[in-house]
């Protein structure tokens, strides 16, 4: 029996993951955030240490991370301690901490960086009147995680999204608190962003005496 020609074509064609590493990025351990930092501090790479720093802190997807302006997080001549953004994604506003090693940091680049609140906080290099572009912040996670001898297909811009969250369900196991700071609608998309299993939940379980 001979295979129809829209049949052969797609039997022939390459799937589209072929020789990609897909699923879910790993979220870094905190001894692996102060080895990014250092490589960066050694360097001397303050928007690099900046951004860093916020994309753990904020918790945001890269495109709300590269999107956001001076404004967002300067009161005052101050640093915030805390910030709101609009998701775009969602169209809801997640508010995040900024702790004090961002907050330094921040301060540091926003002094080099100079700008008004009405200019971004990272612009691009190519147009200063532009956001980094998320391909661009990409490509730095890559240098980063490489850079400490991370295998870079295992990371990526939602590592550092997650690391933050994944941290705090580890050490509190509150899934509540985790949908709200990553500003999900539905619970069921943080279990599934975290990657919650029955082994998590067992052994969150085990460590809870009554």
């Amino acid at each position: 029996m001979e295979m129809p020609e829209t049949e052969m074509t797609a039997t022939r064609r390459p799937v589209w993951n072929a020789g990609r590493s897909v699923g879910a990025k790993r979220a870094l351990k905190p001894k692996q955030i102060w080895e990014i930092r250092f490589f960066l501090n050694e360097r001397r790479r303050l928007r690099d240490r900046a951004l860093f720093d916020l994309a753990i802190d904020s918790k945001l997807r890269g495109c709300d991370l590269v999107r956001m302006k001076i404004g967002d997080i300067v009161n005052g001549g101050q640093i915030r301690t805390r910030a709101i953004v609009m998701q775009q994604k969602t169209s809801r506003p997640v508010q995040f901490e900024v702790l004090p090693d961002a907050r330094a940091s921040l301060l540091a680049w926003l002094e080099r960086r100079g700008g008004t609140v009405d200019d971004y906080v990272f612009p691009s290099r190519v147009d200063r009147n532009r956001h980094l572009s998320t391909r661009q912040y990409a490509r730095l996670v890559d240098e980063w995680v490489t850079g400490i001898g991370l295998i870079r297909s295992e990371y990526g811009t939602h590592s550092l999204r997650r690391t933050k969250a994944s941290i705090i369900y580890r050490a509190t196991g509150n899934l509540r608190a985790v949908q709200i700071l990553l500003g999900h609608s539905k619970i069921e998309n943080t279990v599934r962003y975290l990657g919650i299993d029955v082994e998590d939940a067992l052994a969150l379980a085990e460590n809870t005496e009554i």
